[in-house]
């Protein structure tokens, strides 16, 4: 089966990339979750659009990477949280939290797949994570969850 990836697939491909899979991946997964359109001749432009959006979204080149991951490491970073008097968290802080944090914080736009946490964040204070900014490039990001 042909199809046109729309988003990042791990292990498959980048957004616009034509791809061939087995008939049940494509159908079972893939389409009904919106990470691809099934390929036409139609669809060809629908590539170029794709690719065009993936093109203006990533990171230019490895210096603009590195000015991104410097960017990234200076910033002063506070996540407010609802917690209890022990200091635990009600709930946990995900990769999208960190995300919206360092938009607050004056950051650039992050993709929370790109964010990876070193484990669950249940408690208040200082934590961090890991962004792929490009391939090669990781920055590591501070944090310091608050009560909020």
């Amino acid at each position: 089966m042909k199809l046109i990836l729309t988003q990042e697939v791990s292990g498959l491909g980048l957004a616009g990339d034509v791809v061939t899979v087995k008939d049940g991946y494509g159908r079972n997964f893939l389409v009904p979750r919106g990470l691809a359109i099934a390929w036409t001749k139609g669809g060809e432009k629908q590539v170029t659009q794709i690719k065009r959006a993936r093109k203006v979204r990533e990171i230019r080149d490895l210096d603009h990477a590195n000015e991104v991951k410097q960017s990234l490491e200076s910033l002063v970073i506070l996540l407010p949280a609802k917690a209890g008097d022990t200091g635990k968290l009600f709930g946990s802080i995900t990769s999208a939290d960190v995300a919206a944090a360092v938009k607050a914080a004056g950051g650039p736009v992050l993709d929370k797949r790109t964010i990876e946490l070193n484990k669950a964040i249940k408690n208040l204070g200082k934590h961090a994570a890991t962004v792929q900014v490009h391939p090669g490039v990781v920055a590591a990001v501070k944090f310091e969850v608050v009560a909020s």
